[in-house]
């Protein structure tokens, strides 16, 4: 028998960048990478954003004198499909463009990063592309990694690829637009990376997060709540972009939270699915005495003064433990499901069985019935 080998290391390198009024003609952010004369960009942009910067967004090239086939896109987890990603690769492939240097570029919330990244991941084997994120969700979290993908067949993101972005451009003058729940929706992000990494975070929440919120984060104190969260996913992401290490803390609040959004994708977002997991696997850990209950009462108050409107009516355990039994499919057959240690701090466990799950089910409705404040 012969065997020959073949190595090749490939440097994922992209930047995420701050910049302001992205859509203003002197503005290059959008034009830093690629070629800028002769040239063309292929733009898909979120249908709503499209209604607030139709204009400006169409101005912004023709002043640079790019010839730009711009693609409106309706936002929402529905909507990230096999059928819409084949219209959006029919649209690219009608609008040919170089396959390194004309970038593709993503303007919209995580649903829409995602299934563009993966378009870009598959036409032509890869072409660039560049996000700009919308949402307050795409921002801390979406568009910072370099996971791409579809639902397809009844479950979340089961087609994607690994493929980085040029770059991320994060123009918080977006989240002016937003909705408040929309807002909260990203929150929960923040609120995950908070409870599972950092401590210091947790704290900022807890005294500057209510007014974050309220001015949608365009105040000083959201902005440094916004780079310290973003600082650590990405301390996070860095040395694991491949997800060749399954036990992740940014995992946390993505066990249970799965069959949440699959069985009620019509009526509840991601961050809520995701908030919802965290405050069950954080009864879990009070119960193991992983937090105290000082520490947990903490935790519930946040999320009692954050302004969050919690269903809890869905929990059902049933649909928790098989959502846990297919998480462990995708983490390679062990549960490795991240838990807190104190604020802040993170243990991995395999061994949640179902009354467990059953009795945080019971005990977050108590913990919640009482308002939080009576913890």
């Amino acid at each position: 028998m012969s065997t020959k080998r073949v190595i090749y290391q490939h440097t994922i390198e992209y930047e995420v960048v701050n910049t302001s009024n992205i859509f203003h003609p002197q503005n290059w952010a959008l034009l830093s990478t690629g070629k800028i004369e002769d040239t063309r960009r292929f733009v898909v942009v979120d249908e709503n954003v499209d209604k607030h910067f139709h204009t400006e967004i169409r101005d912004y090239f023709s002043y640079h004198h790019i010839e730009a086939k711009v693609v409106t896109f309706p936002g929402g987890e529905e909507n990230k499909t096999l059928d819409h990603y084949l219209c959006l690769l029919r649209e690219l492939d009608s609008f040919p463009i170089h396959r390194r240097d004309e970038p593709i570029i993503a303007i919209g919330g995580g649903v829409l990063t995602d299934i563009v990244g993966f378009v870009a991941s598959s036409y032509r084997r890869g072409v660039p592309h560049i996000k700009v994120p919308t949402t307050l969700m795409g921002y801390v979290d979406a568009s910072i990694g370099i996971k791409t993908g579809i639902n397809f067949n009844g479950s979340k993101n089961r087609l994607g690829a690994f493929h980085p972005p040029q770059k991320v451009l994060l123009d918080r003058s977006f989240l002016k637009t937003l909705p408040k729940r929309h807002i909260l929706n990203g929150v929960c992000e923040v609120v995950k990376l908070a409870v599972i990494k950092d401590a210091g975070l947790f704290s900022m929440l807890e005294t500057q997060g209510v007014q974050s919120v309220d001015t949608h984060f365009q105040n000083a104190n959201g902005d440094a709540i916004l780079d310290r969260a973003i600082s650590g996913m990405i301390e996070e992401l860095q040395p694991n972009l491949f997800e060749e290490e399954l036990a992740r803390k940014v995992d946390f609040g993505h066990t249970f939270s799965y069959g949440l959004e699959t069985r009620h994708e019509a009526h509840i977002f991601h961050g809520e699915a995701v908030l919802l997991d965290i405050l069950v696997s954080s009864v879990i850990a009070r119960e193991r005495n992983l937090l105290t209950e000082e520490e947990t009462g903490r935790i519930f108050r946040l999320v009692s003064s954050l302004g969050f409107e919690l269903d809890t009516s869905i929990l059902d355990p049933g649909l928790l433990l098989a959502s846990l039994t297919e998480r462990t499919y995708h983490r390679n057959g062990l549960q490795r499901v991240p838990l807190p240690r104190g604020i802040g701090g993170c243990i991995f466990v395999n061994d949640i069985k179902s009354d467990e799950i059953e009795f945080a089910v019971k005990n977050l409705e108590d913990r919640i019935t009482v308002k939080y404040d009576h913890i």
